[in-house]
């Protein structure tokens, strides 16, 4: 007998655990590579989702191998759920021949073809262009795929941005466009740098939906998604789901972030998505101590399993840096 759907979600209760260890095992990775940057251990440019692990849980959860995703940097988190194992990315992260790319990048901007995983570039938003491309291909092929593009505030105010939405608007493409909304693009606080309120409403001068919802409500994100797939996959089109949300460490770790208050951190830490979830489920009775202790223990397994396969696996050889490259 199939696990029974218990809530207006339509989520079995394997399903739900299932989200709280994504939110878990993501916030852990990112922690421990926090850590790893104070120890002197990771060589890769460390910007941290912690905070933020509710929108990349519930954008990917029920994506399929065929999608693609377009990761941001801060969005580690998307690469594991989209099929990139814990020890390969932590060996990215450790500059180790067996990261993704062998040694010669930071996990920045690390792409995977076979998972449907694009790389990022330094430029925020100028994926955005590139994902609706891929998206354009999908319907010219006549698959019913979909691309996942994720974009900061920052990245809204960009031309990038507005050319991506307006040719997908047009051409009514099977793209969702993910507004990761943590409130400050790098220093810049969101009020100095739009005279909106929500990113969302862009979306209606190119012609379709968007929607602004709690990013730290990973049942919220995975409903507004589910909608977002549905339509993409039906040919209606593209939706901009604007989630709003905050980081709780700087920009990247050697960003101290003095242009915060202490009061504003302490609040949005109050709003934490993963305990919130915690309680929702112990509300439900769909999560009881001794299941909490399991995913944590298999979270922490994990975790250290990568962090010693990442330490412990070879040096890139310089001989090798000429190579796998494209004229």
């Amino acid at each position: 007998m199939p696990p029974i759907k218990r809530t207006k979600f339509k989520l079995s209760n394997d399903e739900l655990l299932e989200i709280y260890y994504w939110l878990r095992l993501i916030r852990a990775f990112d922690e421990r590579l926090s850590l790893g940057v104070r120890q002197g251990k990771v060589r890769s440019g460390v910007y941290t989702g912690i905070g933020q692990e509710a929108i990349i849980v519930g954008c990917c959860f029920g994506l399929r191998p065929d999608d693609w995703i377009f990761p941001l940097h801060r969005d580690l988190g998307a690469l594991l759920m989209k099929g990139v194992s814990a020890r390969q990315m932590m060996a990215q992260m450790f500059a180790k021949v067996t990261g993704l790319s062998k040694g010669r990048d930071s996990a920045l901007h690390s792409g995977v073809n076979e998972l449907g995983i694009f790389g990022n570039t330094s430029m925020l938003g100028a994926n955005l262009p590139v994902a609706a491309g891929v998206a354009l291909t999908m319907k010219m092929e006549g698959k019913d795929s979909v691309c996942v593009a994720f974009f900061g505030e920052g990245a809204s105010n960009t031309g990038d941005f507005h050319e991506a939405m307006n040719f997908a608007g047009v051409n009514k493409l099977p793209i969702v466009f993910i507004c990761e909304n943590n409130l400050y693009a790098y220093s810049v606080p969101i009020e100095k740098s739009m005279a909106i309120e929500d990113v969302a409403v862009r979306a209606e001068g190119y012609g379709f939906d968007g929607v602004a919802i709690n990013g730290n409500d990973v049942l919220a994100v995975f409903q507004a998604m589910k909608g977002a797939r549905r339509r993409a996959r039906a040919g209606e089109g593209p939706t901009l789901i604007e989630c709003k949300t905050y980081r709780w460490h700087g920009h990247s770790e050697h960003d101290k972030a003095f242009y915060r208050t202490k009061e504003e951190l302490a609040m949005w830490k109050s709003r934490d998505p993963i305990p919130t979830f915690a309680s929702y489920l112990k509300g439900l009775h769909e999560l009881s101590d001794d299941q909490l202790a399991d995913i944590e223990a298999r979270v922490k397994a994990t975790i250290d399993d990568a962090v010693e396969f990442a330490a412990g696996a070879p040096e890139a050889d310089p001989s090798d840096a000429a190579t796998d490259l494209y004229a």
